[in-house]
């Protein structure tokens, strides 16, 4: 797991083949935007959301976000426990996002 500062984690992701974005917020929170093209899985959803990962492609680099960092931090170690080689935690989240920004 790395963390990366809002520039890097938005320059690397889009230079990235295997990107996935990873949104790990709540629904309400997802609802008040998110970044483009995320995936989005509740990490509340405490079971669940390690059965969603156990779904996901574990070749690709994921870049992780919540709404300030620390929820998505908590992602990439559950994601590494897992066997995750590539998770990338955004600093400052949701919150400090200057890049695109969608209404599901």
């Amino acid at each position: 797991m790395a963390d990366l500062s809002q520039d890097e984690w938005a320059v690397q992701q889009k230079e990235d083949d295997n990107a996935v974005i990873l949104d790990v917020r709540t629904q309400d929170e997802v609802e008040e935007g998110m970044i483009p093209e995320a995936l989005h899985i509740d990490i509340h959803k405490g079971q669940g959301f390690i059965d969603e990962l156990e779904k996901l492609d574990k070749s690709k680099s994921y870049y992780v976000y919540c709404r300030s960092g620390a929820r998505s931090n908590q992602a990439c170690a559950v994601m590494n426990q897992l066997g995750f080689d590539k998770a990338y935690n955004l600093l400052g989240g949701f919150n400090e996002w200057s890049g695109d920004v969608k209404i599901p």
